[in-house]
């Protein structure tokens, strides 16, 4: 995989999502996928994954913008930092409740790719800036 490659996949990945497309995204990553995020458990596999992905279409609406993509020198590794753009529609267990608020933060994603997939997906935002912004 060229960087080039990795670049398209992980483009590919944030179109889809900000297309609300959960298939698009679940074909672009491998059956063994790694989900990462800044608060909770590893996600193992695509079928948690897609439990993840239908979790967050019913909670939340999402924009990623002003993204930008860096690849690793041989294809395998890359990042992304955007603004994400968000609307909180239900209630989330140990969250604020959900009347619609919006919220809009920076964030990080680093991805681990495979034979033109993407094995890793780890994601950082600030949660406690999340949460003022909800509250």
């Amino acid at each position: 995989m060229t960087d080039t490659d990795a670049r398209d996949t992980v483009a590919a990945y944030f179109a889809a999502f900000n297309a609300g497309d959960s298939a698009g995204m679940l074909d672009l990553v491998t059956d063994d996928v790694e989900h990462h995020v800044n608060q909770g458990e590893i996600r193992r596999g695509k079928a948690a994954f897609a439990d993840f992905l239908a979790m967050m279409e019913g909670a939340y609406r999402e924009r990623a913008e002003d993204l930008v993509i860096f690849t690793g020198e041989n294809g395998t590794r890359a990042a992304a930092e955007f603004t994400i753009h968000g609307t909180y529609l239900a209630t989330q267990e140990g969250c604020p409740p959900a009347r619609g608020q919006g919220y809009v933060l920076p964030v990080g994603s680093f991805f681990t790719l495979r034979d033109g997939r993407i094995a890793r997906v780890t994601t950082f935002y600030n949660m406690t800036d999340w949460m003022a912004q909800v509250a």
